[in-house]
């Protein structure tokens, strides 16, 4: 299973449904990130195969967010883990017997096996948004509550956006593994994200790793954008 690095890790996430252009982005960004992000998006247009072809250049963290019951979520995350990826997404919305489920299909690949992320509350959710699923007290709250049921079910970390970084560290220590997406470099657009950090804050919050897609894969030089945050948080 992948290590927690020294200081954090930069995650590029190639947000595009072009095998093609996967691999462009894929090449040119090695050097500078730790892993690769493919979602759905990638996924649904090109399969497994194409995954297979990003995973020559870095490891990849395959975001699919599995939600269903439990032993549906397993038998897709035994499918998933003979890609070899090195992180792959459940839904902590799931519950308790579906997290349970997939870190154990997860485990009969043994020490390759990928770390399973319990994704808390997604980062274009505010307030508002998650009142409208029934959900009140917050975004805060909602991320504190499926934390702590994720991490008594077996999950190795968590999706979380990095306005709840630190309450999760509060909470749970150095145990779970942040991922922490809605990362927006100063000055950069924030897009459909809410809750957001630039990617110093997130790390002196006590993010694991960084994901970053538009800032770098819509950057003039993917590149140089990709390797501009990685001096500032990698360590």
């Amino acid at each position: 299973m992948i290590q927690r690095p020294n200081r954090a890790g930069l995650i590029a996430a190639l947000d595009t449904d072009s095998a093609e252009r996967a691999e462009e982005l894929a090449a040119a960004l090695a050097p500078h990130v730790g892993l690769l992000k493919l979602g759905l998006e990638f996924f649904v247009a090109q399969g497994s195969a194409a995954v297979a072809r990003v995973t020559r250049h870095r490891p990849v963290f395959l975001d699919l967010k599995f939600h269903d019951i439990p032993n549906t979520v397993a038998g897709a995350v035994r499918s998933a883990c003979a890609l070899g990826p090195a992180m792959l997404t459940i839904h902590a919305g799931g519950g308790p017997a579906m997290v349970a489920a997939a870190r154990e299909a997860a485990e009969g690949f043994g020490a390759a096996r990928p770390a399973i992320l319990a994704v808390t509350v997604l980062t274009s959710m505010d307030a508002a948004a998650l009142a409208a699923t029934g959900v009140s007290g917050g975004p805060s709250q909602q991320v504190l509550r499926l934390a702590r049921m994720a991490m008594e079910n077996g999950a190795d970390g968590l999706v979380c956006s990095p306005r709840e970084v630190s309450l999760i560290r509060d909470a749970h220590g150095s145990g779970p593994l942040l991922v922490v997406p809605g990362i927006r470099p100063a000055g950069s657009a924030a897009g459909d994200q809410s809750r957001i950090a630039t990617p110093g804050d997130a790390v002196a919050a006590g993010a694991d790793w960084l994901v970053v897609g538009r800032p770098i894969t819509g950057a003039a030089e993917p590149a140089a954008a990709a390797a501009a945050i990685a001096a500032m948080v990698v360590g």
